[in-house]
């Protein structure tokens, strides 16, 4: 099934090296990756190389749901953008500098088991997260 590419993107209120810091960092990770306050990300790690992988735990803060989501560095331009994949799908995050904003750009491969739109809320839920925790820290 050939399915097009979702985009979301954000305007972050901060510096490229912030941005970037707070995006690839476990510490802060766990603080923003979530789509929903009932969820959180109690875990993450990061080895970001070619080939290193990112994992982040997500659950539902009352325990009845979670998972991880594992994906594999295929492309690093360190803080100017990179490419995961996970399972066979993937998704290149890009970090434009402005002046002292930075918009962040994530572009994504769909899976076929839920709708696009739903898919496209979701990843905007998590990123407008990361916005307002960056911002606010």
């Amino acid at each position: 099934m050939n399915l097009e590419k979702i985009t979301v993107q954000a305007t972050i209120n901060a510096d490229s090296q912030k941005v970037w810091n707070f995006y690839t960092n476990p510490e802060h990770i766990t603080k923003w990756n979530f789509a929903d306050p009932s969820w959180h990300c109690p875990f993450a790690e990061n080895n970001m190389n070619i080939g290193g992988k990112y994992l982040a735990r997500m659950e539902a803060k009352d325990g009845s749901y979670g998972f991880d989501f594992e994906a594999v560095y295929t492309n690093i331009v360190h803080k100017q953008q990179f490419t995961y994949n996970f399972g066979e799908r993937y998704a290149t995050v890009k970090f434009n500098k402005t002046n002292n904003q930075t918009e962040v750009i994530i572009q994504f491969g769909p899976e076929s088991e839920n709708p696009i739109e739903l898919q496209k809320n979701g990843w905007q839920a998590i990123l407008n997260n990361f916005k307002i925790y960056t911002e606010s820290n």
